[in-house]
C-alpha cells in the first residue's frame, strides 16, 4: 500500500489528489487556470468553453445529448449575443474593438464553427444558465483570439461583463429558444409539404380506382381510392396551416427583460435597439412583448406549439394505421393497396414483408404524445417570476419537431410514393359488398333495403340478384344505380 505523505496530500489524503496550489502550478501550455464563485479549476488550454461550462458538463450528465446537437439553438444564441454586443456598442457600454470582436466570434458560430464547444447537456438545472454561460465563455475566448490574446484573458474580455452585458439568462435563453423554434417549425412545414404532395399525387393516380369505404371497420359505401388519398393530403395541409399559425406566437420575445422583466442592469433604450438589431441579423420579424414581466415566466406559446405537434402526430398515426390495414394480407387481409417492400419482415416466417415505415411513424407519434405531457407539466411548474423548466420544454419540443420532420420525409419517400393499387381486388370487394344496398334506399325504401341486406348476408347472395328476384327494380335501373362510378359523389339520385 502506498504511503501518504502529509505535506503533499490532497483533501481526501489520497496521493493522487492535488491541492489548488499544485493545480495552479500545472497551468502550462496544455492547461489554463480559471476561477468562479465556487473556486478554482484547470481547463484544457485548447477549449473555448470555461469553468462554468465545465461545472455544468460534470453536473448534468442526463441525456447524453449536448446542446451542440441542436445547431439552430447554437446559432440563435450567437444571434442574440451579436445583437446585444452591437446594441451595447451603440449605447456606449462596450468599447468598439471589444464589441466588434464579440460580433465576429458570433458570426463564426452562426456560420457553423465552434459548435463542438457547446458541451452542456440539453436538460439542466438553472433555467438555462449553463447554456447561456457556455455561449458567453466560447464567444469571449474566441473574441480574445480575434484580438490577438490567449484564451482565458478575462481581464480583457469577460464572459459576464462583456459578452453578457445588459443581459440575463432569463431573457437570452427564451429568446434564443424562440428563434431556433421559429426556424425548426419552418423546416417541419417543408417536410410536411413533401408528404402532402405525395398524397396528392396518389389521389390523382388512384382517381379511377373504385373501392369500398368503411365505417367502424364495417362495409359502408363505395368511394375511390383517389378520394381516400386526397383526404390524407388535405389533412396534412390543414396541419401545415396550424404550424404556420403557431409560428406567429413565438415572434414575441422578452429580450431586454433581463432577470425578471424589469430590465434591471440594462440601459435606457436597450430593449428597442437590441430587438431591432436582432430583427436585422435573423430576418425574423421579432417584436418585444407588451409586458416583459409576464413574458419572462409565460410558456403558453410552447404549450400551444406542443399541442399542434401532438395533433400532427396523432393524425399521421391514424393515416399510417389506415395504410397498414389497407395493405394487410396479402391473402387474408384487405389487400387493396401494396406498400413498397423495404426489408424482410421476419426471422422465422419466410416471405413475410411488414409495413415497417407506417409502423415507425406510429411510434414517432407515441413519442410526440409523451413529449407533450412533459411540456404540459413543465409549463405548469413555473413559479413566480420565472419558469426554470424551459430546458426540458425546449428538449422535448425540438425532439418532437425533428422526429416528425424525419417521419414525414421517410413516409413520403419510402412508403407513399411507392404505393400501388390492387384495382381488381378493390372492385371485387365493392361488387360483393352488402354495403352497396345503401344506394338503393332512395328507390326501394329502408325496409326493403334492410331485408335485402340481411338475406344477402345470411345466404351469401348478391344484392344485385336479390333485387331482381323480388322485382323491386328493372335490370337497367339497377345497373344505373349500382354503377360504382355513380356512387362516389353527390347527385347520384335520379328519380
Amino acid at each position: 500500500m502506498a504511503k501518504v505523505k502529509k505535506d503533499n496530500a490532497g483533501v481526501s489524503g489520497r496521493p493522487d489528489d492535488k491541492s489548488p496550489a499544485q493545480e495552479t502550478r500545472k497551468a502550462t501550455k496544455d492547461m489554463r487556470h480559471e476561477h468562479d464563485l465556487l473556486g478554482d479549476m484547470l481547463i484544457p488550454a485548447n477549449c473555448y468553453y470555461g469553468i462554468q461550462t465545465r461545472r455544468a458538463k460534470d453536473n448534468f450528465k442526463i441525456t447524453g445529448v449536448p446542446i451542440s446537437h441542436i445547431p439552430e439553438m447554437i446559432r440563435a444564441l450567437a444571434c442574440v449575443k451579436k445583437a446585444a454586443a452591437l446594441a451595447n456598442l451603440d449605447l456606449g457600454l462596450l468599447q468598439a474593438n471589444i464589441a466588434k470582436a464579440i460580433a465576429s466570434a458570433c458570426d463564426e458560430i452562426m456560420e457553423g464553427r465552434l459548435h463542438k464547444e457547446f458541451v452542456v447537456d440539453v436538460i439542466q438545472g438553472g433555467a438555462g444558465t449553463s447554456t447561456n454561460m457556455n455561449a458567453n465563455e466560447v464567444i469571449a475566448n474566441r473574441a480574445l483570439e480575434i484580438l490577438g490574446h490567449e484564451k482565458g484573458r478575462y481581464d480583457i474580455i469577460h464572459p459576464n461583463n462583456h459578452v453578457n452585458c445588459s443581459q440575463s439568462t432569463n431573457d437570452v435563453y427564451p429568446t434564443a429558444f424562440r428563434l431556433a423554434l421559429y426556424v425548426k417549425l419552418g423546416r417541419l412545414m417543408e417536410e410536411m409539404r413533401v408528404l402532402e404532395n405525395s398524397f396528392m399525387a396518389k389521389g390523382v393516380e388512384f382517381s379511377d380506382v373504385i373501392k369500398m369505404g368503411r365505417t367502424q371497420l364495417q362495409d359502408a359505401v363505395p368511394m375511390t381510392l383517389g378520394q381516400q388519398f386526397s383526404a390524407y393530403a388535405t389533412t396534412v395541409g390543414e396541419d401545415i396551416s396550424r404550424v404556420q399559425e403557431s409560428q406567429q406566437l413565438i415572434k414575441e420575445i422578452n429580450l431586454g427583460a433581463t432577470a425578471i422583466g424589469t430590465g434591471i442592469c440594462a440601459p435606457q433604450g436597450y430593449t428597442r435597439i437590441v430587438t431591432e438589431k436582432l430583427r436585422s441579423i435573423t430576418g425574423i420579424p421579432v417584436v418585444t412583448s407588451a409586458n416583459l414581466i409576464e413574458a419572462t415566466w409565460d410558456t403558453g406559446a410552447y404549450v400551444t406549439i406542443s399541442g399542434v405537434l401532438k395533433r400532427i402526430a396523432l393524425k399521421l398515426s391514424k393515416i399510417c394505421s389506415d395504410l397498414r390495414l389497407l395493405s394487410s394480407g396479402p391473402r387474408c387481409g384487405f389487400n387493396e393497396i401494396k406498400l413498397p417492400p423495404m426489408q424482410p419482415g421476419s426471422s422465422i416466417m419466410p416471405g413475410k414483408v411488414n409495413p415497417v415505415i407506417p409502423e415507425v411513424v406510429n411510434q414517432i407519434a407515441f413519442q410526440v404524445v409523451g413529449a407533450d405531457v412533459t411540456v404540459s407539466f413543465a409549463a405548469e411548474a413555473g413559479q413566480l417570476e420565472l419558469n426554470v423548466m424551459e430546458p426540458v420544454i425546449a428538449y422535448n419540443i425540438f425532439q418532437s419537431i425533428d422526429m416528425l420532420k424525419r417521419g414525414c420525409r421517410i413516409l413520403a419517400e419510402k412508403c407513399v410514393d411507392g404505393i400501388t393499387a390492387n384495382k381488381e381486388r378493390c372492385r371485387e370487394l365493392v361488387v360483393n359488398s352488402i354495403g352497396i344496398v345503401t344506394a338503393l334506399n332512395p328507390y326501394i325504401g329502408y325496409e326493403n333495403s334492410t331485408a335485402i341486406a340481411k338475406e344477402a348476408l345470411e345466404k351469401n347472395r348478391s344484392v344485385y340478384d336479390l333485387v331482381l328476384e323480388r322485382g323491386l327494380l328493372t335490370r337497367e335501373k339497377l345497373d344505373e344505380i349500382l354503377s360504382p362510378e355513380n356512387m362516389v359523389c353527390q347527385g347520384n339520385i335520379r328519380p
